[in-house]
């Protein structure tokens, strides 16, 4: 397949994972799965720029907590809420105690369990909670903080795909996606995403890329204790990796704020 088809194909790939933008998907393989996964972290940073202008103009004319909150939402809606799913599926699995075969079941059930429960309302509470601090902040530094935390968020997705970390089943989304992304990829996509971070926090030019891979780090741990509990990565495994880092940006970003 020429270079410019697969990339136009994960970008289409891209878009329809990661966002409910009305694109037609094309191609879909391992190879074109790569490439949509190294190209995640832009779907985010275009989902932020949409959410920070939601977040800003509502805060011109509403209270900040009220703008955080429709953001929030309108968050949920432009992802389907998937990401909000899968955060629920994965911690139910994980909180089950159960391993391997048993684990995955729990993930399958359409309920949500008591750990599922706890784990959406302190994401959506810390997220709204932050957002409503960045409203109150000058506009670029805003933008740049939500642009930030959206990447990051696809970011994780990008680190969970990387060559080395399989998949929990031989089918579903975790199967397409699992280890395509290669270290190159992997580097720029988290560098792209800290220059943008510089601008998050202007009076602490570190605290933005720090956020970022304190985020990261933990996506990692998790990823490891995922792996030896289910065996890889589902496509609720992805969900959850897109909340826990975009959750622990805000959190790093309005730190000391």
């Amino acid at each position: 397949m020429p270079a410019e088809s697969r990339l136009a194909d994960g970008a289409r790939l891209a878009l329809t994972t990661f966002s409910t933008l009305p694109v037609r998907a094309g191609r879909i393989d391992r190879a074109t799965a790569g490439t949509a996964m190294a190209l995640a972290p832009a779907v985010g940073a275009l989902l932020g720029a949409l959410l920070a202008g939601v977040l800003l103009l509502l805060g011109a004319v509403a209270p900040p907590l009220v703008a955080a909150g429709v953001t929030v939402g309108v968050g949920a809606l432009l992802t389907r809420g998937l990401h909000l799913d899968g955060l629920a599926d994965t911690v139910d699995a994980l909180g089950s105690y159960r391993r391997g075969a048993a684990a995955l079941e729990i993930m399958k059930k359409p309920d949500v369990g008591p750990f599922g429960v706890v784990a959406l309302v302190v994401v959506l509470l810390v997220q709204t909670a932050a957002l409503a601090d960045l409203a109150a902040r000058s506009w670029p530094a805003a933008l740049a903080a939500v642009v930030t935390a959206t990447a990051a968020g696809r970011l994780g997705v990008t680190v969970a795909c990387r060559r080395g970390v399989p998949a929990a089943r031989p089918d579903g989304l975790g199967a397409l996606v699992a280890g395509t992304v290669g270290p190159v990829a992997l580097v720029a996509g988290t560098a792209a995403v800290a220059l943008v971070a510089l601008a998050a926090a202007p009076d602490r030019p570190w605290q933005g890329p720090l956020a970022v891979a304190a985020a990261l780090a933990v996506v990692v741990g998790l990823l490891r204790h995922v792996v030896r509990r289910l065996g890889g990565i589902t496509g609720d495994v992805l969900g959850a990796t897109v909340e826990v880092a975009t959750t622990l940006v805000y959190l790093g970003l309005v730190l000391s704020g």
